[in-house]
């Protein structure tokens, strides 16, 4: 049995692979900042002109939020990027459809466990896929609504990779990494020498009952469980019955799906701490390889000045913004406005500023630039790969795209040319031309004294409900809304309705 491990992960001593320098030649370099070093540093595939992507995606116990949705367009601006470059890329956006628990302890009831009992469901491994698999058809209709790539995408999911987290976990077990508790089986991080050295996490300075709870059979305050025992859920194991860590299913995902050694790993700033160090820990430990080259991290989103929460009311998901009349591309384009390592603050105004910016752009490119018979301006093309290399600089990359517009010194047809090829990598939606327009221009407000007496009772209804904070409720009541034919969004002055 040790064997047929070693043959799977082939442990050899710390094999660093070399980076492929081999590049064409006066090609603009691409520079990614690392949160591995805390630097910029130029891109350098493992193998040449192909690049692999792993990004964390949703745990599916509800849907995606607006920060959320951020994480999202990081990888998909950067998968762009390198496409536009040359590159093959192989990308994989997992689904956590379990084990991924409300505590960075290793504590607390699993995420869709919680969710199942909220919905008066029993738990078990086939009503926790199906709500899975409900909310990760909801999130993969807003990555297409924003027009995020998944054609060719991976969307691994954890529960049907069960085999391969107990393959890496017996593998860490035999070379020494782990200890078993009375709940679960943890991985020793004072074993692995480098723990903490993404976002040059100070270790020493971790105490027990700040961030991590404590736990009396753990070694260390930084160990993570990579098989939780659970007398009720999950699969059987050589630990018993239970179900994998959250940590340990992305290490299983990305080996099974990319290899054991990949280019990008991408993710939220919050999982710099806690989930990728763990990542990084059990996967090099298995592999003895260097598990990631280049890690990129997005800032966070607060809406109206505050952290996204549900205690406070505001987990604005994609269709509360289509709700209020304005398009996903419009909020692609908020966050382009913002390099991807800034904090932006969602506000309604700002979004709605947004879309009146993408709808002028789209009718300047359906009303002034007719013509298709262009080339890419070969100065701009140079100024738009120094700008979008450059740590993927998507505001200087939207100003570049302005002055392009106003530029009186190119053709028509070259200006048409040229904007499209930017949209390769801003992917604004210029190609669909007239019909990306018409939806932008598609806004019809209907006056409350124009509305059927059912539809405005349902709007009454509606408007009580959220001024008692029952947001579900209220969401109950815009579905009803919806089917009569109406979509809703609320402003400071009240609701207004629009006719669908």
């Amino acid at each position: 049995m040790a064997l047929k491990f070693f043959n799977i992960f082939g442990f050899r001593s710390r094999n660093y692979a070399h980076r492929n320098k081999n590049k064409d030649e006066g090609a603009t370099p691409l520079f990614l900042t690392n949160t591995l070093s805390g630097k910029k540093e130029e891109f350098f595939s493992l193998k040449k002109k192909k690049a692999s992507m792993y990004s964390c995606g949703l745990t599916v116990y509800d849907y995606a939020h607006v920060g959320n949705l951020r994480s999202f367009l990081l990888p998909d601006i950067l998968r762009r990027t390198l496409v536009i470059n040359g590159y093959e890329v192989k990308q994989a956006i997992n689904f956590t459809d379990f084990g991924h628990l409300t505590s960075d302890a290793d504590e607390g009831d699993d995420k869709m466990t919680y969710a199942l009992k909220k919905a008066g469901k029993e738990v078990s491994i086939k009503n926790m896929q199906e709500l899975g698999r409900f909310y990760e058809e909801a999130a993969i209709e807003d990555l297409k609504a924003l027009n995020i790539e998944t054609k060719d995408t991976l969307f691994p999911r954890a529960s049907e990779h069960i085999d391969e987290q107990i393959m890496v976990l017996k593998t860490l077990e035999e070379k020494g990494y782990t200890y078993e508790t009375s709940d679960g089986v943890y991985f020793d991080t004072s074993k692995y020498r480098d723990y903490g050295k993404l976002g040059n996490i100070d270790i020493e300075h971790i105490r027990e009952g700040a961030r991590i709870k404590k736990n009396e059979e753990k070694k260390n305050p930084t160990d993570f469980v990579l098989w939780k025992k659970s007398a009720d859920f999950g699969w059987d194991s050589p630990w018993g019955m239970g179900f994998p860590g959250w940590h340990i299913e992305c290490t299983a995902m990305i080996f099974s799906n990319l290899g054991k050694q990949i280019d990008v790993h991408t993710g939220g700033a919050d999982l710099i701490p806690i989930h990728h160090n763990n990542e990084i820990a059990q996967g090099e430990a298995a592999s003895g390889k260097k598990y990631a080259s280049y890690w990129l991290h997005n800032a966070f989103v607060t809406v109206e000045g505050q952290k996204i929460s549900k205690s406070l009311g505001n987990t604005i998901m994609l269709k509360n913004v289509t709700d209020r009349g304005i398009s996903p591309f419009a909020y692609r384009y908020f966050v382009l406005s913002a390099h991807y390592r800034t904090p932006i603050n969602f506000t309604w105004e700002a979004l709605e500023g947004a879309h009146t910016a993408l709808t002028r752009l789209h009718r300047f490119f359906v009303e002034d630039l007719p013509t298709k018979n262009g080339v890419v301006e070969e100065s701009y093309q140079k100024r738009f790969l120094e700008i979008i290399n450059n740590d993927l600089d998507t505001p200087k990359a939207l100003a570049l795209l302005q002055e392009l517009t106003k530029d009186g010194n190119l053709s028509p047809g070259n200006k048409r040319a040229t904007l499209l090829y930017f949209d390769q990598v801003l992917g604004l939606g210029f190609a669909e031309g007239k019909k990306r327009l018409e939806e932008m221009l598609s806004l019809k407000v209907v006056k409350p004294e124009d509305l059927p007496k059912k539809v405005q009772k349902l709007v009454d209804e509606r408007e009580e409900a959220r001024k008692e904070k029952d947001w579900e409720k209220a969401d109950a009541f815009r579905k009803k809304i919806e089917k009569e034919g109406y979509s809703i969004k609320d402003t400071e002055k009240g609701p207004e309705i629009e006719e669908n």
